[in-house]
């Protein structure tokens, strides 16, 4: 394996690593946006959400429908739920 390859495979690996951390990091800001005080907050954080259907973001919304007291707010997490859980089987 030549110099260039091996640089290439450095800086392949490197991002990826950041690109990781980045992921993470972004998660958790939404995750803590979606218990805001601020409704908008909780929506950005519901629409950013909306996007990663998993296991994990369903367990989440979960919890966030009990917990908000909007009506909208309540209604738009419950149909992102139905959609997720319908799309994870």
């Amino acid at each position: 394996m030549g110099p260039k390859a091996k640089a290439a495979l450095l800086g392949f690996g490197i991002g990826s690593l950041l690109g990781l951390l980045l992921a993470q990091y972004t998660m958790d800001r939404y995750r803590q946006d979606l218990f805001s005080d601020r409704p908008l907050r909780r929506l950005s954080a519901l629409g950013y959400l909306s996007g990663r259907p998993s296991v994990e973001t369903v367990r989440l919304l979960r919890d966030y429908v009990e917990w908000e007291s909007h009506p909208m707010l309540r209604r738009r997490a419950s149909a992102i739920l139905k959609r997720m859980e319908a799309a994870l089987g």
